[in-house]
């Protein structure tokens, strides 16, 4: 069956969109996509990379420019936006946290508004990034349009909610120790069976606990923005009504978007909260 992705059938046109473009050193040099597939584990997601760094650096650029233009009159809409977000995240922290870090409430908010704007990139028709970036391969580098790979959406590549929530965990182990000493290494080993015979089965479940949290934060907002992404494809290949279908289902998912921001940041703030918590 041909797809709306010109020659390519219908899977093809699926792999194709759930394809990232990717970057690799080979003993030639830099290479790209194909020329990747044997390069083994130190391979770039480039188009990953790319925006979530400048979805990074957007989030920083509109709060600072309302910091900047703040006034302590009356405020503009801009300006109530940006502290309804503010104070919506603040209040978050304060109801959650239940230690004393100046650092939750701006890693909260970072947290937020970067998955939030990762997740918003779901909304873009899932042609037209991806074909400019072919039209620009074939244009200007001689590249067939169906070798140039372009993923949008930042949050379904498990590479990227992985580092997120490996960032979150490395902090959780860091402000463990900082406030509770060996005290942390105790909670390990003699929990629950407070008996140094079961220190062994102690760690074994503690510690699966402990490596549970990053990972249930990686694969909740991947699963959710993988399937959505992947519902927008095979919205796309029914051809003419495709973008009615597009809007629909965007419309609903409009809803998922800040939800799975909301609870990625939540969950953090909780798993903070507990490496703070002093037993």
């Amino acid at each position: 069956m041909a797809a709306s992705g010109g020659e390519l059938t219908g899977s093809q046109y699926i792999l194709h969109h759930l394809t990232n473009a990717k970057m690799c050193s080979t003993d030639t040099g830099l290479a790209f996509n194909k020329a990747c597939a044997d390069s083994g584990f130190w391979v770039w997601h480039i188009d990953t990379l790319g925006w979530s760094i400048a979805l990074g650096i957007l989030f920083l650029a509109i709060f600072r420019s309302a910091a900047k233009k703040a006034d302590t009159g009356v405020p503009g809409k801009f300006q109530c936006f940006i502290e309804m977000i503010v104070e919506f995240v603040n209040d978050t922290v304060n109801s959650t946290f239940h230690g004393r870090n100046p650092v939750i409430a701006p890693l909260a908010l970072t947290i937020f508004m970067w998955v939030l704007l990762m997740n918003i990139m779901d909304i873009i028709p899932i042609d037209w990034l991806p074909a400019t970036a072919g039209l620009i391969g074939a244009s200007f580098f001689g590249m067939d349009s169906h070798d140039v790979y372009m993923k949008v959406v930042p949050t379904t590549d498990l590479n990227l909610t992985f580092a997120l929530s490996i960032g979150v965990f490395v902090l959780m182990i860091y402000y463990s120790f900082k406030v509770k000493g060996f005290g942390f290494v105790k909670e390990l080993s003699m929990n629950p069976f407070n008996h140094w015979a079961f220190i062994p089965v102690n760690l074994v479940l503690e510690l699966v606990t402990l490596f549970a949290k990053p990972l249930s934060l990686a694969l909740r907002l991947f699963g959710n923005l993988y399937a959505a992404e992947l519902i927008f494809i095979l919205i796309a290949m029914v051809g003419l009504f495709q973008l009615p279908l597009h809007f629909i289902w965007a419309t609903f998912h409009i809803l998922v978007i800040p939800l799975q921001a909301f609870i990625f940041m939540m969950l953090s703030i909780v798993y903070l909260s507990m490496a703070h918590e002093k037993h």
